[in-house]
């Protein structure tokens, strides 16, 4: 039974420990923060409003129909009919259904309707826009994790290094090869690389933590899975920034956005100009009436209904004659919108191509920087490797020699950086042409 109990305790630890060791993909990342991000759900639930839009303008070209009643009480005297004055107490109530419907009132309707289709279209592309930039925020975060995992790594290579150095120095020492100085400077820079490995630690957690907070998810035991992002090529670049721009301009949600706001803009103005035309409505209505005086004999309910039960229908048409230029303003400001939503698109066209263009100098800066930190490693790797033979020979002091290692240390993380910021900045310009983002 004991024997049972502690298996029982060893599973469920165990499950506990697989639970916080749970490592996040990139992808699990993107459409967990998809999912669950506030911003995006406040859009979303702007496209559900958009689309009730479309429903009331759809009500427009129905009918209406209300119903209503008015019953009311009679106390004291009055004057009859032939001048004496008297005294009774009655109930009356009056029973009305109506109906009204436009029949035309200068296409305002059917205009209406089509700018509300626009808009349930627009709510789409901006919430598209706020999926793309949450995608892309984090790709960065994800990508920065890994960026700080690999210098905690490079940190810690370095920190054993200098570990390892002390003790060969210290058998040295204790054998009279080597000066005790020369082992208080290496303990000095072991020092020095155990202060950096806490220092690359507390970037990672600070990145862990960044990531976590955008997917608003407990940074408790978050983490993620390590992906290869391999030696990035400059093939992958495009030959100019306007083969991403062309692409860009006929596919960004923000661009089609600011298209439709120009269309909705053009209905603003037909709708406007309606208002010179006649308007035409229907009416229909019935009605009936009972009243109950409680001194004299009176009709049943339904019988006085039924006599009283009358019917209307009518027809409506106004004719704008003149309404003190309010239609011809209205016209003129629906003209200047227009032309508003139009320097509109030709501006975020324009920040659009500069972004890009932005973007573009940017990768191709990273993929030189990339190309010279790779030369640079591998020069400071043999520089590295001849100052290790020849201090081991004697032949270079303990200082030449951490110059020579502190090259290597700066190399190797220049190469991290520039490897890093050369991806991400071609997954932007891949972001911007359309491309998947998520690929490795």
């Amino acid at each position: 039974m004991k024997t049972k109990f502690i298996v029982i305790v060893a599973l469920v630890a165990f499950s506990f420990s697989g639970v916080s060791q749970k490592k996040w993909g990139l992808k699990e990342c993107v459409d967990h923060a998809l999912e669950n991000n506030i911003t995006i759900k406040q859009n979303a639930l702007n496209v559900e409003l958009s689309k009730e839009d479309v429903v009331q303008a759809k009500g427009n070209f129905l009918p209406n129909l209300n119903a209503s009643t008015n019953p009311g009480m009679n106390f004291g005297s009055s004057i009859g009919q032939n001048g004496a004055r008297i005294s009774t107490d009655n109930f009356r109530a009056g029973f009305n259904l109506s109906s009204n419907a436009t029949i035309f009132n200068g296409f305002r309707n059917l205009t209406a309707y089509k700018q509300s289709q626009l808009g349930v279209e627009s709510s789409k592309l901006e919430l598209k826009r706020v999926q793309d930039d949450i995608s892309l925020n984090v790709v960065n975060g994800y990508l920065n994790i890994l960026f700080a995992k690999e210098n905690l790594t490079a940190a810690k290579v370095q920190y054993e290094i200098s570990k390892n150095q002390i003790q060969k120095l210290t058998n040295e020492v204790d054998a009279g090869v080597k000066a005790k100085g020369e082992l208080l400077n290496v303990e000095s820079t072991a020092a020095a690389d155990e202060q950096n490995v806490v220092a690359q630690q507390n970037t990672l957690d600070l990145a862990l933590l960044t990531l976590a907070q955008l997917l608003q998810v407990s940074p408790e035991g978050f983490d993620i899975a390590t992906i290869n992002v391999g030696s990035p090529s400059i093939a992958t670049l495009y030959n100019n920034s306007d083969i991403v721009y062309k692409k860009a301009v006929n596919s960004r949600p923000e661009i089609i956005k600011a298209q439709i706001g120009v269309k909705n803009a053009e209905l603003g103005i037909e709708s406007a100009k309606g208002r010179y035309l006649p308007s035409l409505s229907f009416s229909a209505g019935m009605g009936t009436s009972y009243q109950h005086a409680f001194s004299f004999a009176n009709s049943y309910f339904f019988k006085q209904v039924n006599d009283n039960l009358g019917y209307s229908l009518g027809f409506s048409l106004n004719i704008p004659i003149f309404n003190r230029f309010q239609t011809k303003s209205n016209v003129n400001k629906s003209i200047i919108n227009k032309e508003i939503s139009e320097i509109g698109l030709q501006s975020e066209k324009l920040r659009l191509k500069a972004t890009i263009e932005r973007v573009y100098l940017d990768a191709k800066a990273a993929a030189k920087t990339y190309e010279s930190a790779q030369k640079s490693l591998t020069s400071q790797t043999e520089a590295f490797k001849n100052a290790q033979e020849r201090y081991n020979f004697g032949a270079m002091t303990l200082f030449d020699f951490d110059q020579v290692r502190n090259r290597l240390v700066n190399a190797e993380s220049s190469l991290i950086r520039a490897k890093y910021d050369y991806v991400f900045k071609t997954k932007v310009l891949k972001f911007y042409y359309g491309e998947n983002i998520l690929d490795q």
